[in-house]
């Protein structure tokens, strides 16, 4: 998969390791479900950053975890014959992932792994508002999980 991986804001610091995982997971997700030629694009970034997208576009006032816009759905023509799939884009609150690996107590890596792949599915069709989409949605996350060697 074709990943970009960006920081708002700039100035956000990132560990290299967390950065290849992050490439890791995208591949994996790519070469499982068949959209290893595809580009995609990272956003990592802190709560006040995901806040203002979570208002702007969802309209809901307060940060989130993963936020996931994908390409594939929205109002942009077709390019028939295109050479790259683009995917779309996925927004990680590192801030909210930190907290969310204390509370769920794990590590942080396996949480930001975990957005993105939840992002990701998103990406690829997936959603969690009814029940049987949500347990598809848990059973997609876990298989990918545990084929990444990422556990609780």
């Amino acid at each position: 998969m074709n990943t970009t991986i960006g920081f708002e804001p700039e100035t956000l610091t990132v560990d290299e390791n967390l950065l290849a995982e992050i490439l890791r997971a995208a591949d994996t997700v790519g070469k499982l479900y068949g959209v290893e030629n595809s580009e995609l694009s990272i956003t990592l970034t802190d709560d006040e950053h995901i806040h203002a997208l979570n208002k702007k576009f969802r309209g809901i006032d307060r940060a989130t975890d993963v936020l996931s816009f994908a390409f594939r759905e929205s109002d942009e023509p077709e390019i028939l014959d295109a050479e790259v799939d683009v995917l779309g884009d996925v927004i990680i609150s590192l801030e909210r992932a930190k907290l969310q690996a204390e509370e769920f107590g794990h590590s942080f890596l396996r949480e930001v792994i975990f957005l993105e792949v939840h992002g990701l599915l998103h990406l690829l069709g997936y959603d969690h508002i009814e029940d049987d989409e949500r347990r598809e949605m848990e059973n997609e996350q876990k298989f990918v999980m545990e084929k990444l060697g990422i556990g609780r």
